[in-house]
């Protein structure tokens, strides 16, 4: 087993203070926080192998690219894929306008139908609505349960016809944990792809594509410990041979004409210009990071970590305080997306703040849903395999704090 209070000592940011007071970082549903690991890595590589990769010939670029497609294989390896199906893009937003835009324009045409959740990030509903005032799509919704779950009942008539299914792994502002495979098969079943937006999954828990069963997955090295600057792409060998770049230019082509061009092979075929490469080393050594960590672990510390905080904050606020989102913790990651009494959320923020408790508070880039749970906004309190119980008590301690301030 893990001791993850131990671990505080490999993260930089855990060291620091505000005017004498620790920083309590409750905000990785938004972006990670890097240990030493990373920051060497990403200065070792800048300092001792920096150069051009899959265009020079010299020593040195050659280790550049060796560098580049190890990260690659090591991503590759952490999802239980191979390397060549793995792509890197900027962000996961990219990863999931690379395909919603490309297979709309190459295989999809007015009328289709593709399905998606109403509990989407703006990153998997924005593209598809260009899409449909493109091209003339049609967008289906699967709805929601009163504690915030996919409601399956439908499926079948939601399916029906639908050429694509689109869906989040895990709520950003729920933390649900969605039936990835079950909605794949019937996705399957229905003759339609499946994608999934595992952003908020892949730096939680295991990762298997294959027995996800998904076509395609995106996510982002940013909220995995890696730096920003860089997302992944994957997708089965037909899918991504059947779907078109999105940008074209340097290594994407093999040949170039004044009629035309070919594209390369992939992963090559979507990685037009210069790619991140000091971010792909950043995110392989995330990536040792947390294999050595052990996903499963890191799971379970976040689950107990998880079900403590939910019990803390009901136990100490009762009624005041409303967390969204399912209860069963079996069915939920560690995000806590709750109001505070009668509280404007960002008033609520702003006096953890005053406390170095980091939080977020908005709509948290997915305002249908917030319409949906009747809320404009909400505080968020994220938890990652850095975070303590001791965190998730000075967050209650801070949002106590807010009755005196407000006179409550």
């Amino acid at each position: 087993m893990i001791d993850f209070a131990s671990i505080h000592s490999d993260f930089p940011h855990h060291q620091r203070t505000i005017d004498g007071t620790p920083v309590v970082y409750l905000d990785s549903a938004n972006t990670s926080q890097k240990p030493l690991a990373v920051i060497e890595a990403m200065r070792e590589f800048t300092v001792n192998t920096y150069a051009p990769i899959n265009r020079s010939a010299y020593r040195l670029a050659a280790a550049a690219t060796d560098a580049f497609e190890e990260a690659r294989a090591k991503v590759a390896s952490f999802i239980g894929a191979e390397a060549d199906n793995v792509v890197f893009t900027k962000n996961a937003t990219e990863s999931l306008n690379l395909f919603a835009q490309g297979w709309s324009r190459s295989h999809l045409s007015a009328g289709d139908v593709v399905v998606l959740t109403h509990m989407e990030h703006h990153a998997n509903i924005v593209p598809w609505h260009m899409m449909a005032e493109e091209l003339g799509i049609e967008l289906r919704w699967i709805p929601l349960t009163a504690d915030g779950q996919l409601d399956l009942v439908d499926l079948d008539s939601l399916f029906d016809g639908a050429k694509v299914v689109s869906f989040t792994a895990m709520s950003n502002v729920l933390g649900t944990l969605n039936p990835v495979r079950e909605i794949c098969d019937r996705a399957h079943a229905a003759g339609a792809i499946a994608m999934v937006d595992a952003c908020q999954s892949v730096p939680h828990s295991v990762t298997d594509v294959k027995s996800m069963g998904a076509d395609l997955i995106a996510f982002s090295g940013h909220k995995m410990l890696g730096p920003s600057g860089i997302g992944v792409l994957w997708g089965t060998s037909e899918i991504l041979d059947r779907l078109p770049p999105l940008l074209g230019g340097g290594n994407m082509i093999d040949e170039v004409r004044l009629d035309g061009f070919s594209c390369a092979p992939v992963p090559a075929k979507f990685e037009a210009g210069t790619p991140p490469i000091i971010e792909a080393v950043g995110l392989g050594a995330a990536v040792d990071y947390l294999s050595a960590l052990g996903m499963h672990h890191v799971r379970r510390h976040e689950m107990e970590l998880t079900q403590y905080a939910m019990t803390a904050l009901n136990d100490r606020f009762g009624d005041d305080v409303v967390i969204h989102g399912p209860s069963n913790i079996e069915v939920r990651g560690g995000v806590l997306s709750f109001a505070y009494r009668d509280l404007h959320p960002h008033d609520v923020s702003q006096i953890l703040d005053e406390r170095n408790v980091c939080v977020r508070a908005g709509h948290h880039c997915a305002k249908p849903l917030m319409k949906i749970i009747g809320a404009h906004a909400t505080v968020r309190a994220s938890l990652y395999l850095y975070n303590t119980t001791d965190d998730v008590d000075t967050l209650v301690d801070a949002l106590a704090g807010a009755d005196a301030i407000f006179g409550l």
